[in-house]
């Protein structure tokens, strides 16, 4: 389950998100200010960092320079009553993924945490690759749908995945097949059933995230 941090010190209104967000599916933690939500960053991980703008003491941006300084998680976004460009795009700046301004509706902040989440899986996704092998593999329709049909159904063989994929010239398909099988995707045992290697299964990863990315 992805985890949540609720800094606002306004304490109602973090009650009222946090409750929301576990209704969602999330879990969630609060901070009352920004030097308490370093504190819990610092010590805890967290995907998500929900972060007020105008806080007394340290304000939403100083507080998230100071996460920035921690590492790349969480992603923050910023919640302010006070929505102006030149706020957001400092904001952006700063390393906020997104911006969203009060009031708000429950289904705008719970779409905008969705999208900040799959970006924060397509980029995980990304450095965990060898991008060029990746990217030539994945630049061809024929060898995403083999990598999704081992994704799905291991051990596989020549004629079944020529079948799967409604193609009668096998020749054509024993070019992908090798194309994968050199780039590390896929591999084949002594029974001549193929299946996704480590490195396929990471790039399976990248498939999916730039398929929700998309």
């Amino acid at each position: 389950m992805k985890k949540i941090l609720i800094v606002d010190d306004d304490a109602e209104l973090r009650m009222s998100l946090s409750e929301i967000l576990k209704g969602a599916g999330y879990l969630t933690d609060e901070a009352a200010s920004g030097n308490e939500a370093i504190t819990k960053i610092f010590s805890e991980d967290f995907d998500i960092a929900l972060l007020d703008l105008m806080m007394p003491g340290m304000n939403g941006i100083e507080a998230l320079k100071e996460i920035r300084m921690i590492g790349p998680k969480p992603k923050a976004i910023m919640i302010t009553a006070f929505a102006t460009i030149d706020n957001a795009v400092d904001a952006i700046k700063k390393g906020a993924s997104d911006y969203i301004s009060k009031p708000f509706k429950m289904d705008e902040l719970l779409t905008t945490i969705r999208r900040v989440l799959e970006e924060a899986s397509f980029e995980s996704s990304i450095k965990k690759l060898d991008i060029e092998h990746t990217m030539i593999s994945l630049s061809n329709p024929i060898r995403r749908n083999i990598m999704r049909m081992l994704n799905t159904m291991p051990g596989m063989r020549l004629m079944e995945i020529c079948r799967e994929l409604g193609i009668e010239e096998h020749t054509k398909v024993v070019f992908h097949m090798k194309m994968l099988k050199e780039s590390g995707i896929i591999e084949q045992d002594k029974e001549k059933a193929y299946s996704l290697t480590k490195e396929g299964e990471k790039a399976m990863d990248f498939l999916k995230a730039l398929d929700n990315y998309l």
